[in-house]
């Protein structure tokens, strides 16, 4: 290799040695200090476009999570203030299978029996988490379950819907529109909100004026306290609500119990007929609400101070306590579904964080690796450099 006073090629191989190996000693200290191989998009831009909406995702689903533990937390709270009130009613039940007994001061039982009902009203208006009370009104609450993202980048978000369970104590507003008919049972609009024990047919006869039923309404009918309802909606008639609570009462199964249903017309009733071919008696409850009433309204009409009243209160008992077995299932399947989510939600988001990783976090013991070796060939370079810069000296020797 010519030596020249003006260029010194080795000098500049070596100083660009030296500037390679100093660059990827930068990127390794800057690999260690932060832990990532890929800190920004310079590094790595298909990367790190991944990993930042993939740390978005993240980001949401930890907040689903938050969602999902106040919605557990709240259901949680109607289940068991659900559960107590299924055990007062049962402990109520004791008190009226008492009343059945001639020799006993039914006064005083339906003093405890008042008790009973009161404690009730306390759960359900205590039965409350920030506000939110599954025990009262009718209303939904949907709680954010998951975030869907689909190939195109777009994101849906899907919720758990909880419904309402009421088991308020009040009543809704009594609604024309229904009379009810059977042996030894009175006619009238809502008569059979008192109960009646029918062993032949029980007939339901929704009244045939097209402005008798609003959306909303509710029509309740209890056999043997087993509670059947349906709730009228925009556009229907006396026939298709008839229609519908035939096909419920089918639905249910009742052993013994035949249902026939006759349609009616501008000014005839739809009839619904129920025969009663269990041998025995069976006890019919039905009325028409504006749909605001509680799940145990019928437990304020209990009224065991009379033998009629105590035989009447032991079928509906019945009927009641089923109401608040149906809550405390339903709360409990709601309650299993969020923390099923919530599971899945925290394992998902474990899963995205390690990919996440994977991506853009640094191999620190091999970085460790390939900085002591950067490090020798710094040294070197160093050294290279050295006597490249020394080689012009030699020249001198040519004039001495």
């Amino acid at each position: 290799m010519t030596n020249s006073l003006l260029t010194n090629t080795s000098a500049m191989i070596a100083l660009q040695n030296l500037r390679q190996v100093n660059k990827g000693l930068n990127m390794v200290q800057e690999q260690i200090s932060t832990g990532k191989k890929v800190s920004n998009a310079k590094d790595n831009a298909a990367i790190f476009a991944i990993s930042t909406v993939m740390q978005s995702d993240v980001k949401g689903f930890e907040a689903i999570n938050q969602s999902l533990n106040l919605g557990s937390a709240a259901v949680g709270v109607a289940r068991g203030a659900a559960e107590k009130v299924a055990e007062l009613l049962t402990e109520m039940k004791g008190l009226i299978v008492a009343a059945q007994e001639d020799n006993v001061d039914r006064s005083k039982i339906q003093t405890d029996v008042a008790n009973l009902r009161g404690q009730i009203d306390s759960i359900v208006d205590a039965a409350q988490f920030n506000g939110l009370n599954f025990l009262k009104g009718a209303a939904a609450t949907d709680f954010l379950a998951s975030l869907d993202r689909d190939s195109g980048g777009n994101v849906t978000a899907s919720s758990i819907t909880v419904n309402a369970y009421s088991l308020e104590t009040t009543a809704g507003a009594a609604v024309a529109g229904l009379a009810n008919s059977g042996t030894g049972v009175s006619s009238g609009l809502n008569s059979a909100a008192a109960l009646v024990v029918d062993t032949g047919v029980f007939s339901v006869d929704l009244e045939g004026t097209a402005s008798t039923f609003d959306p909303g309404d509710v029509i309740e009918l209890r056999i043997d306290g087993r509670k059947i309802s349906v709730t009228a909606e925009t556009g229907d008639t006396q026939d298709t609500l008839g229609q519908r609570l035939t096909n419920a009462i089918n639905a249910a199964g009742i052993t013994g119990i035949s249902v026939a249903f006759t349609a009616g017309g501008t000014t005839v009733d739809s009839q619904i007929d129920i025969t009663n071919g269990t041998g025995s008696a069976v006890a019919f409850e039905v009325n028409v609400t504006d749909g605001t009433g509680g799940g145990l309204a019928n437990l304020n009409t209990l009224d065991v101070s009379t033998a009629s009243g105590a035989a009447a209160a032991l079928v509906s008992i019945e009927g009641l306590i089923q109401e608040a077995v149906d809550a405390s299932a339903e709360f409990g399947s709601a309650q299993k579904r969020i923390e099923i989510q919530n599971d899945f939600v925290t394992g998902l988001t474990d899963s995205l964080k390690t990919g996440i990783g994977a991506l853009t976090d640094a191999d620190l013991e091999a970085a460790s690796a390939r900085l002591q070796s950067l490090q020798v060939q710094q040294q070197l370079g160093i050294q290279a450099l050295s006597i490249a810069n020394a080689a012009p000296n030699s020249i001198l020797g040519l004039f001495r």
